[in-house]
């Protein structure tokens, strides 16, 4: 069963018209469209255009329900799929399959030509979102896709992740910066890094951003915190990488209350899919707090026996805070520097129960230069070895795999030519 938030209305009033309404934006959320015919096509690219999607990445191709099973085979499904298709048997068929392929949280919106309750009972009892009465006129399109997320009972669809480092020193930044590169790079997700190290952090530096605002401004505001406010301060990094940045002055003690950065976190997840947050080496109420309300957890360490005893200490602290999550990650860093002694990744492994997600070499030059050049190890060397390593770390985490190229689509020229005429 895929597992979509559910509509039980089966019953609306009366719709007011476009200019009356108010639809709420969107969040930065990816959006694939599988349409059957030119008509509803030309729609949703036109809803693409519209201001409340202005933040959601939408991508249109043709082929309907067959095209969308195959495409999911070999690649992760976005936020939101929507799906055109005119036939009863063949639609519930291929949302059986389509569940086999799908995500877990994807919703679906399918566009039909069948006016039948029901159809649509079936379909809600299949998970689906919303069905939507073709012909589509771009406003539908565009209420469908918002509906999904300012409804009371929608879930928040950003996924927390946090780094932290085992031991100070051991470059969980780094490890933390990169991993996120590759999860808007490669894994093609809107993704925001959280520099929670407000005295001295890095992330500025690494990605060579100097913005005069960031997340100090918003944890010593947090009346002022909403999704206006956390736009303002984020400073755009690529196409689907983002940064909140640390001042990473001392102008200021930052001692903060437990729950300081819940209104920053809660506004993020409400707006992007991924959040990495970048959390310093420090044991307090709110450390604490940020690491065991992520969704997911990388442990950042070095192969030694300090590294060893404070991982094994995490672990067993956030196994037993939360025991309905899959367990932290962690990964070994600055592997083989010369002359240290180092505890080998197989008795790592078999004090904390559980593998490494990778062990990332010591290698100073290209690591240095990264670092000074503002630059991720992507940035400097296209083929390194530790490219790929992050790109683990960040599947891992994300449970998605390696986005692959995408084709022109078959659409583009029937497009252009609605545009000529």
């Amino acid at each position: 069963m895929i597992s979509y938030a559910r509509q039980t209305q089966e019953e609306q009033p009366e719709a007011p018209s476009p200019a009356e309404e108010h639809i709420a934006p969107a969040p930065r959320v990816s959006v694939q469209a599988f349409c059957e015919t030119v008509e509803t096509a030309a729609a949703v690219q036109s809803a693409g255009e519209d201001r409340r999607l202005g933040k959601a990445h939408l991508k249109i191709q043709m082929g309907g329900m067959a095209a969308a099973i195959e495409a999911y085979r070999s690649a992760p499904t976005p936020n939101v799929i929507v799906l055109e298709s005119d036939a009863r048997n063949d639609l519930l068929t291929g949302l059986d399959q389509l569940a086999t392929v799908c995500d877990a949280g994807t919703r679906v919106v399918v566009i039909g030509s069948i006016n039948d309750v029901m159809l649509y009972r079936e379909l809600v009892r299949r998970g689906v979102s919303d069905y939507v009465l073709a012909p589509v006129s771009a406003i539908d399109v565009v209420r469908s896709i918002c509906n999904l997320f300012s409804a009371p009972e929608a879930k928040a669809v950003g996924r927390i992740i946090a780094v932290v480092g085992a031991k100070g020193g051991v470059g969980a930044s780094t490890v933390s910066h990169n991993v996120a590169w590759a999860i808007a790079r490669d894994l093609a997700m809107d993704a925001v890094v959280a520099d929670l190290d407000l005295a001295f952090g890095t992330a500025g530096l690494d990605y060579n951003q100097d913005p005069p605002q960031g997340i100090a401004d918003a944890v010593f505001s947090p009346d002022r915190v909403d999704t206006a406010f956390i736009d303002r301060l984020l400073s755009k990094c690529t196409d689907h990488l983002s940064l909140l940045a640390a001042p990473a002055t001392l102008d200021r003690v930052y001692d903060f209350g437990t729950d300081a950065f819940d209104a920053v976190f809660d506004t993020l997840r409400s707006t992007m899919p991924c959040i990495v947050l970048d959390i310093p080496h420090q044991w307090s109420g709110w450390t604490k707090r940020a690491l065991i309300g992520a969704d997911d957890i990388l442990i950042v360490a070095a192969p030694d026996l300090a590294n060893l005893r404070n991982t094994k200490n995490l672990f067993d602290l956030l196994k037993a805070a939360r025991p309905n999550d899959r367990p932290p990650l962690y990964c070994l860093n600055q592997v083989g520097i010369p002359k240290r002694p180092e505890i080998a990744a197989t008795e790592f492994a078999k004090a904390i129960e559980s593998q490494p997600v990778v062990s990332i070499p010591f290698e100073p030059q290209i690591f240095g230069a990264a670092a000074n050049n503002g630059q991720m190890i992507a940035e400097i060397s296209a083929n390194h070895k530790s490219i790929e390593m992050f790109l683990q770390i960040a599947q891992r985490l994300t449970g998605r795999s390696e986005t692959k190229k995408q084709k022109s689509s078959l659409l583009s020229p029937l497009i252009g030519k609605l545009r000529g005429k």
